[in-house]
């Protein structure tokens, strides 16, 4: 490998353009080379806006390529482990968005796949590498809040709590009968991330609910009007070893601005409020109170949690999201072991959804791991 990371982005749509690539070449250290999209025109519009040479209709013509270090796989969700798993399969190191595969086990056989090859995996838990969390991780290992008591997370906002907003990754074949998982998983994943990194422990159990609450909604493939039976919002409670207790709750029909992450951990000496979300021109910010100053007041994000030039003005999906490709590139370039949000991360995270969902099927508590057969 060449001391600049070489990268490939297949999916070329929104939110690549929002934020896969200009993240990646944000860094120098990085440079797309290479960009795929099933759409011939979608393909070449992010070419074109972003200078990239290389553009395919079929990722697999990237596989070969010794000119390719990392594959980023920003596709539908149906195509994630396909592509993920052709890449590894080929030698690359992947980038991929949430989730890999709805099976837990899939993504953790991938993640054995990456470590006996060598590679290095990242899960697209965008909110993870924001500099107030990152911040907030730094506070909670070294001490600040003392022993975790409770931590409290949440993610809503207003995107869907209109009908007539098309709704995207719509599953043709689901039975309108039964309530399928979307805002947990398209929407909780990241909250879940934070609880688990921020706790520190294993997770011993959980017991929850989903509802639907608007039960027709615009399809953006057909512009229809249909019966979507979603859990368009949810909450959870989850018990960690260590006595910590913990609360989940996403939703995308409740008010509020996108993206609407806020984390919360509270402890024997301190707590820490972190909110990401667009409100007057900011995208984040951190909050602290300790058992002897207990008003909690805003603190100031230090620098080294940034990006170069970075700051809390800037649009959050390019700010975070170049955090994350910057700490990939450093672990990737620097070959050291270090591999935050991988996708053994991302396995974690997805047994906690099925344990969730589980639970709201079952009607009861389910313990974590999951048995084989409570996927």
């Amino acid at each position: 490998m060449s001391d600049k990371l070489r990268v490939a982005v297949v999916g070329s749509g929104r939110w690549a353009q929002r934020a896969h690539i200009p993240g990646w070449q944000r860094d120098p250290r990085a440079e797309v080379v290479a960009v795929a999209d099933t759409d011939e025109a979608t393909v070449n519009e992010a070419g074109e806006r972003f200078g990239v040479p290389k553009r395919v209709t079929d990722y697999r013509e990237l596989l070969d390529d010794p000119g390719i270090d990392v594959i980023d796989v920003a596709t539908a969700n149906r195509a994630h482990f396909e592509i993920s798993a052709a890449a590894l399969d080929a030698g690359k190191h992947v980038l991929c968005e949430k989730p890999v595969h709805h099976d837990y086990r899939q993504t953790r056989a991938l993640s054995e796949l990456a470590r006996a090859k060598g590679l290095k995996t990242k899960l697209g838990f965008t909110f993870r590498y924001a500099p107030a969390i990152q911040y907030a991780k730094h506070l909670i290992d070294t001490g600040f809040v003392g022993q975790p008591y409770v931590f409290n997370g949440y993610e809503q906002n207003s995107q869907w709590i209109d009908p007539a907003t098309p709704m995207r990754q719509v599953d043709p074949h689901a039975d309108p009968a039964v309530i399928a998982t979307s805002s947990i998983e398209g929407y909780g994943a990241p909250i879940i991330d934070i609880m688990h990194w921020w706790a520190g422990t294993d997770l011993q159990s959980v017991v929850g609910t989903m509802r639907n609450f608007v039960p027709e909604r615009m399809v953006r493939d057909t512009g229809l009007m249909q019966r979507l039976n979603i859990d368009d919002g949810d909450m959870w409670i989850a018990e960690f070893d260590g006595g910590l207790l913990a609360s989940v709750q996403s939703s995308y029909v409740t008010v509020g601005n996108f993206p609407g992450i806020e984390a919360r951990i509270y402890g024997s000496e301190g707590a820490i409020i972190v909110r990401l979300v667009e409100e007057f021109g900011i995208c984040q910010t951190i909050r602290t109170a300790t058992r002897h100053e207990v008003e909690f007041v805003e603190r100031e994000i230090p620098q080294e949690f940034f990006p170069e030039g970075g700051h809390s003005r800037e649009d959050w999906d390019f700010l975070f999201y170049s955090n994350l490709c910057a700490d990939f590139t450093t672990e990737i370039l620097s070959g050291s072991p270090q591999n935050q949000g991988d996708f053994g991360q991302g396995a974690l995270v997805q047994e906690t959804i099925n344990a969730f969902e589980r639970s709201f099927r079952t009607r009861a508590w389910v313990s974590l791991p999951l048995t084989e057969d409570a996927a």
